[in-house]
């Protein structure tokens, strides 16, 4: 598989499983554990969607491990991914706040998702 095709439901285990790089990882509960941190966000958006609760601190921290295990680029392809559209704007908000949104991916057109005005403006509020 070449770094720059397609995610598809059909390639996502190999891409997954080619990109992850966990030198302390020792057994394949911790990669499926790091893999669980795709379903903890959406759960996180999906609470902050219905109940206005953001736990910004948690998803920040589920984003930068997954960002460490499989490089920026590619931890963003797979969110992005496996993440529903609606949640694309909390996403980038995200990755906009952390610094590490990259230039482009294959899988979405990053340039037309729009960031959340109102997890920015919650993001500004708790970093003071």
């Amino acid at each position: 598989m070449k770094p720059t095709d397609m995610l598809t439901e059909e390639n996502f285990e190999l891409f997954v499983k080619l990109n992850y790089n966990n030198p302390s990882c020792i057994s394949i509960d911790e990669f499926n554990d790091d893999i669980k941190r795709i379903k903890y966000i959406k759960r996180l958006f999906l609470k902050y969607e219905t109940e206005r609760q953001l736990k910004d601190n948690l998803i920040k921290n589920h984003i930068l491990i997954l960002t460490n295990v499989f490089g920026v680029e590619t931890a963003t392809r797979i969110l992005f991914f496996k993440i529903e559209k609606r949640y694309h704007g909390f996403l980038k908000t995200f990755f906009l706040d952390l610094g590490i949104l990259p230039k482009s991916i294959p899988e979405v057109d990053l340039e037309l998702i729009q960031p959340d005005v109102r997890i920015e403006r919650l993001l500004k509020k708790n970093a003071k």
